[in-house]
């Protein structure tokens, strides 16, 4: 009996995911491909992996049996690897990571720079995604691990098999036209209940955050320009068409004319690193963590 682990791969992939359509876009293989290897694997076993209900494939108890062992082998390979690295002398990895804008024009070149200094073996591919996609990106293994940014008021939710570190916390801060304000001293958000805003969309993690934020300072926002983009909302404030909330990574760089207010007890948020359970002790991406965290502490943002 041979037990392609590239097939278990694919079975392990429809199980979770319901249809061959969807199993194909998460390995990135052609629909007849995973169905080619579904096939040779029924073939291989010698019994009934799948049965056709209507228009629908679905799994038969053994296909439901089986698809657990592949769910396992798949982590006993991961396991496997990071015996391996951990083995080594020297660490030779790559990783893909996923990140957010703010940390790629920021944090990103001190994690890059310090992880070279420290691992020069590890060679890492970042790319940039949207909140939405990033947390699954990991599950399905496109990225060994991602950033994501967590506001108290809209925590993530990890999903069975993910883990996160607190890579950094940064705290939030007003910044307006440094003629519209006189003083660089701290105040509340509620002060400028009666300002008109630059924020992202109620349908963002950032855009909820804001609204939770102002509405626990007792105010409900007037967003008259909704701007997802940080660069462009610090641009607008600088231009004097409102206030727009800001973190840390957001800060540099700073527009011209643009002057940034300290809030009283500071609402925070978190920069987590999250990674699939069954790679937690992988070394390359403790490595990349260790430079992250030495990074954020460089910055001034550790948690």
């Amino acid at each position: 009996m041979n037990l392609s682990l590239r097939r278990m791969r694919a079975l392990h992939e429809f199980a979770s995911r319901g249809t061959i359509t969807r199993a194909a876009e998460a390995l990135h293989y052609t629909p007849s491909a995973v169905s080619q290897q579904l096939t040779a694997l029924e073939r291989d076993v010698g019994i009934p992996l799948f049965e056709q209900v209507g228009r629908r494939l679905r799994l038969t108890p053994n296909g439901r049996m089986l698809a657990l062992h592949a769910g396992q082998m798949l982590a006993a390979e991961e396991r496997a690897r990071a015996d391996v690295e951990r083995a080594q002398t020297s660490l030779t990895a790559s990783l893909t990571v996923g990140v957010v804008a703010t940390f790629a024009a920021s944090l990103l070149p001190i994690t890059l720079r310090i992880l070279g200094e420290q691992e020069p073996g590890i060679d890492v591919s970042t790319r940039e995604v949207s909140p939405e996609v990033a947390l699954e990106a990991v599950h399905d293994g496109d990225f060994d691990m991602t950033f994501v940014l967590d506001y108290p008021e809209t925590p993530v939710g990890l999903e069975l098999g993910l883990r996160s570190t607190v890579a950094a916390v940064e705290r939030l801060y007003v910044v307006v036209a440094d003629d519209q304000h006189e003083s660089d001293d701290p105040i509340d958000l509620s002060e400028l209940a009666d300002w008109e805003w630059i924020a992202s969309g109620a349908g963002t993690d950032f855009g909820r955050a804001f609204l939770a934020t102002c509405r626990r300072a007792g105010f409900e926002p007037h967003v008259r320009h909704e701007i997802d983009s940080q660069a462009t909302a610090l641009s607008m404030a600088a231009a004097g068409l409102g206030a727009t909330l800001i973190a840390d990574l957001g800060l540099t760089p700073l527009p011209e004319h643009a002057r940034v207010l300290q809030i009283r007890n500071p609402p925070l948020r978190r920069l987590l690193l999250v990674r699939r359970s069954s790679t937690v002790e992988r070394p390359p991406e403790n490595a990349f963590l260790r430079a992250t965290l030495d990074a954020a502490t460089e910055m001034g943002i550790h948690p």
